[in-house]
């Protein structure tokens, strides 16, 4: 019985991104979600036997991390089992540094006779895009980056998803569980991906909450336990009672159960690591992702250039701790999610707003949003490099 509802659930995620990517090959540049452009090079179109595969991909981190890495390994192991490959056809590198390291790894792959490689970090953009101009026969597909679309490949894609949305919600569970209304979060990078995580749980707190205010320390990685921890008791010294995490490690979760004071995790269910203070985790679910881009690859259909799923589709939400999260906050959590996906709720920045920030590439830019305003991440990978009033960023 568990083997057929496993059957009948894979079917079903293959069935919905397969309804996402049918809406790649529009030509729609309204759609924020998914966007396809005409491309110089063509490697696909042949498609290719199951068993003639050979899928590669590389991680900054390993299934030990319980984060981001594991949330994608996580997707890979699902997309293995559903299309039925080998161990072989299968490789991993793990605990890759986005330096001459992911070069390497990427040549190794494809010595190995990969056809499909993929990457989960964002500095291994630079590195698989290179690969992606001197093979064109291979296709290379990587999360978080945002260069796809400008790339004219069509065997380098970018995909991410919209992980405010889970933000948001989270934000809304913090908001209403603070008695001090000063909200912490231990963020890796000055950089748009972590500035939009933590603006989206902002703004979700302020929505329950308007007295809120955000603290946040960076701490220049995306995988450190040491720091990770140093600076979630550095929040709880400064009256934070909600400390949110936008890194990779248990550590923030820990510290925070030591401490006696509220958490909220990111990128995998973290509750086990503070069963009596985490109160939800911001989510991924990366399999019906990678499902969707190898059936495309098999089939000889385009892989999105540029892709993004929801809420709405399952690749970001939350869970909740039910042990500790009372059931009114989770209620009031709930009900927002369910707005978002009915596109009566809109969970990200709106005007009016000004300022001047970076965007993804680190490049300058200035804002100005009018009242009413919605802001859209252009492409998948965040761009939203902008501190809004009541964030402070501690150095």
């Amino acid at each position: 019985m568990k083997k057929l509802l496993l059957v009948l659930l894979a079917l079903a995620m293959i069935l919905a991104f397969a309804a996402c990517t049918s809406d790649a090959n529009v030509d729609n540049p309204d759609d924020q979600n998914v966007t396809d452009d005409a491309n110089e090079n063509d490697a696909e179109g042949a498609g290719m036997a199951v068993e003639d595969i050979k899928v590669g991909h590389i991680h900054f981190n390993d299934e030990s991390e319980q984060g981001y890495s594991t949330s994608h390994i996580n997707g890979i192991n699902a997309m293995k089992e559903t299309l039925g490959l080998s161990d072989e056809q299968v490789i991993g590198k793990y605990n890759i540094s986005a330096d001459s390291a992911c070069a390497d790894a990427i040549q190794e792959l494809i010595d190995a006779g990969c056809n499909i490689i993929f990457a989960d970090s964002f500095g291994f953009e630079d590195y698989m895009l290179e690969a992606a101009k001197e093979y064109p026969d291979i296709q290379f597909c990587h999360a978080t980056g945002f260069q796809a679309l400008d790339a004219g490949l069509s065997n380098f894609h970018n995909y991410f998803g919209n992980i405010y949305e889970a933000h948001y919600l989270c934000g809304i569970v913090a908001g209403l569980t603070t008695k001090t209304n000063k909200l912490g979060c231990v963020s890796a990078m000055h950089n748009t991906e972590c500035i939009s995580g933590f603006t989206a749980f902002y703004l979700g707190a302020k929505s329950v909450n308007p007295d809120v205010t955000l603290d946040v320390i960076y701490i220049n990685s995306w995988f450190d336990m040491t720091l990770e921890a140093q600076s979630a008791q550095a929040l709880i010294d400064r009256g934070c009672d909600v400390i949110c995490q936008h890194t990779d490690s248990t550590a923030v979760q820990t510290t925070c159960e030591a401490a006696g004071v509220y958490c909220i995790a990111y990128n995998t269910d973290l509750s086990g690591s503070a069963p009596n203070y985490n109160l939800c985790s911001a989510v991924w679910d990366w399999s019906a992702v990678y499902i969707g881009m190898m059936e495309a690859f098999i089939n000889g259909e385009e892989i999105a250039t540029d892709y993004s799923g929801d809420l709405a589709d399952g690749m970001v939400n939350v869970v909740y701790n039910e042990a500790v999260i009372p059931a009114d906050v989770k209620a009031a959590a709930e009900e927002a999610k369910q707005k978002i996906i009915d596109g009566e709720l809109y969970p990200y920045v709106v005007g009016p707003f000004t300022g001047t920030g970076v965007d993804a590439a680190g490049n300058e830019v200035t804002i100005d949003l009018a009242e009413g305003e919605e802001y859209h991440e252009p492409q998948s990978a965040p761009q939203w490099g902008f501190i809004l009033p009541g964030i402070t960023i501690v150095e």
